[in-house]
């Protein structure tokens, strides 16, 4: 499958994940890159120990000018910002090198923007398996007060060294798993998307995210534990998932309404005991709210749907609809504009909508047993997580249940893709779905307003 993936991917020409993989650093480096250049590593005082003195070491046995830039030293905490950046950028610059990231997430957003913005390709030794960005194009900034995907190329060369990513502190292990499991209920999604024409399912992206999951999510206690057998399956897993983005060219593969529930909360910053709060996180706890609406949708019969009453529920204009935003997003100004900016892309005029609805009724009895097959129940979703390290219920990041539940209201309409939320919509069925989940009895119940 790695062959597959590197053949068809858009950026990243050599790929190695297994334990001691970061030994054959200097020989990916060399085969990379001209054999002139420099090598100038990128890292933080934690990386530097577990695999930046061995890497820099290698690199300079087969005669590679090194040099080093250790971000905040010090040892204390920094983020994706773009101020960390344009750090980053300024001392590759002046170091006449090309960059090789030592670290996860940050450490690899940091570099691959920085690296992009010089016109250079970068090559990544990643030390936990925390995220799938590793191989993903694109970089996850903090810029303007806001976070957000800017646009740079996927490394030239990954190595994810799955024994020192094996020791790794459990909750970045976690991050990750939860980051991974997401997969499930995304592919639930896209499967929805496709079937009405809105985003058609890519065979071999699909296979990259989809064939290794379920033997990569098996063991959560074993990932959780720093088994490396179980960490390496992890790391490939996510690996995979980022050359399917690759291969594609967008974030569809990897990415379902699991994932706008962690962007929303990216827009307030979310935060919990003074530090934000990881992607993976964020992400595992939407994956408990999109497979609960995944779940929402089977129990009904689309194939009995009556067409026309449900599109003489939805508004029928996009006028219409922007007039529900101020009440959904408590008159916030930035949530409202991103949402009349991506809805103006999504919205379904009733002529559409009853023909999307149409699809779906001549479909449903194939398609649902398609979409049961792929979803994994939330019973068995939240003990994984669970069992992996990870947060499993929205207190535990510091978000009361109002707060998720107003969250979940309104993520149907800040991103343009097509998701499970969004045939809830058009169904009528949103205030249905809120009450089954956060009414009196509900799993979320929200029993004081805060």
């Amino acid at each position: 499958m790695m062959a597959d993936a590197l053949a068809n991917a858009a950026d990243t020409k050599a790929c190695v994940v297994g334990p001691g993989a970061a030994d054959g650093a200097a020989e990916m480096f060399r085969r990379l890159f001209p054999s002139d250049v420099k090598a100038i590593l990128v890292e933080d005082p934690r990386t530097k120990s577990v695999a930046g003195d061995n890497v820099a070491s290698r690199l300079k046995e087969a005669g590679v000018e090194v040099s080093e830039y250790v971000v905040n030293p010090d040892g204390s905490d920094f983020h994706a910002t773009y101020a960390k950046v344009e750090e980053v950028r300024e001392a590759i610059r002046a170091s006449g090198a090309t960059a090789v990231a030592v670290g996860s997430g940050t450490l690899n957003d940091l570099t691959k923007r920085a690296s992009d913005e010089l016109g250079q390709r970068y090559m990544v030794v990643g030390t936990a398996a925390s995220m799938d960005g590793y191989t993903a194009y694109g970089a996850a900034i903090t810029k303007d007060g806001m976070k957000q995907t800017l646009s740079c190329r996927a490394p030239l060369g990954c190595i994810v060294d799955s024994a020192v990513a094996a020791s790794a502190p459990r909750e970045m292990t976690a991050s990750g798993y939860a980051d991974l499991i997401a997969k499930i209920p995304a592919g639930a999604d896209w499967m929805l998307a496709d079937a009405i024409g809105s985003e058609a399912i890519h065979p071999l992206a699909w296979r990259l995210v989809q064939e290794p999951l379920r033997e990569a999510i098996s063991n959560p206690s074993g990932c959780a534990s720093g088994d490396e057998r179980e960490v390496r399956k992890l790391c490939e897993g996510l690996v995979m998932s980022g050359f399917a983005m690759q291969a594609m060219g967008s974030s569809r593969p990897a990415s379902g309404t699991e994932h706008q529930v962690s962007h929303y909360w990216d827009m307030e910053d979310l935060s919990f005991g003074g530090r934000p709060v990881s992607h993976g996180f964020k992400v595992g706890i939407g994956t408990l709210f999109s497979t609960k609406a995944l779940e929402f949708i089977l129990r009904r019969d689309l194939s009995k749907l009556d067409v026309e009453k449900a599109v003489g529920m939805w508004p029928a204009t996009f006028d219409a609809l922007k007039a529900t935003f101020p009440a959904i997003y408590g008159g916030r100004p930035a949530h409202i504009r991103r949402a009349e900016g991506e809805m103006a892309k999504k919205y379904s005029t009733p002529v559409r909508l009853r023909e999307e609805l149409s699809t779906f009724k001549r479909v449903w009895p194939e398609l649902s047993e398609r979409l049961k097959a792929q979803l994994m129940p939330f019973g068995e979703v939240r003990e994984k997580l669970r069992l992996a390290g990870a947060p499993v219920e929205p207190e535990q990041i510091g978000v009361t249940r109002a707060r998720f539940r107003d969250t979940c209201r309104g993520v149907p309409y800040m991103r343009s893709r097509y998701f499970g939320l969004d045939l809830v919509e058009r169904l009528g069925l949103m205030d249905g779905l809120m009450e089954e989940l956060f009414g009196p009895g509900g799993i979320w119940e929200v029993k004081d307003e805060d």
